[in-house]
């Protein structure tokens, strides 16, 4: 089985909120999920939230949630 893992935060530094920031009429998130979850290779996508407002965000346009509420360091 291939899992494809969308690694999604919303505190990011440099534009705080991007990820669920409109972009014509979707959010980045939802269009990102979108594109990817019509890949032939993947067997089943989730997003991999890191906290609650992605998460339900994510949810709330029928993604599978695997929820990481820990700090992490990401580069």
């Amino acid at each position: 089985m291939i899992v494809g893992a969308i690694p999604a935060r919303y505190a990011s530094t440099r534009f705080p909120g991007k990820l669920l920031a409109d972009l014509h009429g979707r959010s980045v998130l939802e269009r990102t999920w979108r594109r990817a979850s019509r890949s032939a290779s993947l067997d089943r996508l989730v997003i991999a939230a890191g906290d609650e407002v992605i998460a339900s965000a994510a949810r709330g346009f029928g993604a599978e949630v695997i929820e990481l509420f820990q700090d992490f360091n990401s580069g």
